[in-house]
């Protein structure tokens, strides 16, 4: 073996080892004490003082890279919204890279796989990655990112976003919900305790963000946006939803309270507040509010609202439809004759 061969090899032990202390070593839920500043004012999480650390004491000099933000792709597993990073969001840490000439926390790459558009992976580092591509095409072309090649498993690798991503109020609950529910068939076989147990999270925990996961797009939509929407409200609202007869009136309240949402949007003021909201969807299941004092009908199919049909002032029904190019028309056709017949009948008892 040459020695070129044995340095890779030892670097590439230490990385592992690294990457191995960190998945077994480090706690998920972080308290605000945990959290140390760094150089530029914000805090860091554990696993950034881990980097920081592995870089600092020279232990990973040699294994750290330096390689164009173009070069990695973002893994597919990671919850972060990657649209949602702009220069605002990440002022402070554009700003302190650019003052230390380059990311002195390192970013976490895999080799990507040979057909990919790029030679590897991030899976720990978007908002590092996204700064110094901004600076890149802002004047500051010669910065490069550093970061360290790990070998892991897509397993792992969603472990370790997780436990970076957990530390950011800017993954939304939302965005972790429904990055659970990926990843309980991608990499737990469907199996939710396994998933809980590798998360070290108790089942309770699980299903509760996977409720929030599976909310209809309706209800999420009622809210202003998805920051405000938390495990909470889906805590109230998913044994509504669970109902035949109560999720017909929440969906369909969900609707009304999202048309109002986007119209206060346009003529931009004041959105509906989440408590609003939540109070709203759960008036709208009570059984002393039936859907015939509302004058609606809900139009259902293949269990999700597609429409609605309501009583205008005049006494007429109106129908608002929404068909989607792969909807089963005979089945909608049904759905829209049953939802006519029950607002006529709506109709007669509000005349009555």
């Amino acid at each position: 073996m040459t020695g070129t061969s044995v340095n890779r090899h030892c670097r590439g032990d230490m990385m592992a080892s690294f990457v191995r202390q960190i998945l077994t070593s480090l706690t998920y839920e972080p308290s605000a004490s945990d959290m140390v500043p760094a150089r530029d004012g914000e805090a860091l999480s554990k696993l950034e003082q881990r980097l920081t650390s592995f870089v600092e004491q020279g232990t990973g000099t040699r294994a750290t890279i330096s390689i164009q933000p173009g070069d990695c792709m973002v893994w597919d597993g990671n919850p972060r919204d990657q649209p949602g990073l702009n220069p605002d969001s990440c002022r402070s840490l554009i700003d302190s890279i650019a003052t230390e000439g380059g990311n002195r926390i390192p970013v976490l790459v895999r080799l990507a796989k040979p057909e990919a558009e790029a030679p590897y992976e991030l899976l720990v580092g978007s908002r590092r990655r996204f700064a110094i591509d901004w600076l890149n095409h802002n004047g500051r072309s010669e910065l490069r990112l550093n970061a360290l090649v790990v070998d892991l498993s897509d397993e792992e690798a969603f472990r370790l976003a997780d436990i970076e991503n957990r530390e950011r109020a800017d993954i939304t609950e939302l965005d972790r919900a429904r990055s659970y529910q990926s990843a309980v068939d991608r990499f737990y076989g469907g199996v939710q305790s396994r998933m809980a147990e590798s998360l070290n999270l108790s089942n309770s925990q699980l299903s509760r963000l996977l409720g929030l996961a599976q909310l209809p797009a309706e209800v999420v939509a009622a809210f202003a946006t998805k920051e405000e929407l938390r495990v909470r409200h889906s805590e109230v609202l998913t044994p509504l939803l669970r109902r035949a007869d109560t999720r017909a009136c929440v969906i369909a309240e969900a609707l009304v309270i999202g048309e109002e949402q986007q119209r206060l949007a346009r003529e931009d003021e004041r959105m509906l507040p989440a408590a609003t909201v939540l109070q709203r969807l759960k008036e709208a299941a009570t059984p002393s509010r039936p859907a015939e004092l509302n004058g609606e009908a809900v139009i259902m199919a293949a269990g999700a609202a597609v429409g609605r049909v309501r009583t205008s002032r005049t006494g007429e029904l109106q129908i608002d439809l929404t068909v989607a190019e792969t909807a089963d028309v005979e089945a909608l056709l049904a759905s829209l004759r049953e939802a006519i017949l029950t607002g006529r009948a709506n109709q007669m008892q509000l005349v009555a």
